[in-house]
């Protein structure tokens, strides 16, 4: 039996669907190359580029553009858990944090592997219909698989009234 989590996968893992996603409603991560390149309902990594449009002008990866793929990796899985909920789920990020250990100068992935503990929360908002606060945390790692940076990411999880639906 399929679930909506394995549906919303299939749609991330389309090639067309996901890049006309960003460009409609991300289009900074699309120019800047920002691709989510495994998603499960445990991880999810992502990519960001160090080319032109993702530079700086010290000749490494803007923070932004990190700070970008960083969220996008626990944002997708915050996405997945909560795909066609009923009732329907808002996200907000309320806070971000990041700490950089190294520049950031070839391909760097992002990977949050708290998929479960954001499911968990997610629940917890629906069952109880509060607001639900997490924080999650996405390490990114160059080619060499040294740590670029870490960055903690806080969700704000409420499931939407009939009347906020509407």
């Amino acid at each position: 039996m399929r679930t909506y989590l394995q549906d919303f996968i299939e749609l991330i893992k389309h090639p067309l669907k996901f890049r006309m996603f960003l460009f409609a409603k991300l289009p900074s991560a699309y120019f800047a190359g920002v691709r989510i390149r495994n998603l499960d309902g445990k991880c999810c990594a992502v990519t960001v580029p160090y080319k032109w449009f993702s530079q700086n002008p010290f000749k490494s990866t803007y923070f932004a553009c990190l700070g970008m793929a960083a969220e996008m990796s626990t944002g997708a899985l915050a996405m997945a858990h909560s795909y066609k909920s009923t009732p329907a789920v808002s996200m907000l990020v309320t806070a971000i944090e990041g700490s950089f250990i190294k520049r950031a100068v070839d391909l760097t992935t992002f990977i949050c592997e708290e998929g479960e503990l954001i499911r968990q929360t997610i629940e917890d908002a629906v069952g109880s219909g509060e607001a639900k606060i997490i924080k999650v945390k996405s390490t990114g790692k160059n080619q060499s698989g040294e740590a670029i940076a870490e960055f903690y990411v806080t969700w704000s999880f409420k499931a939407k009234t009939i009347i906020e639906a509407i």
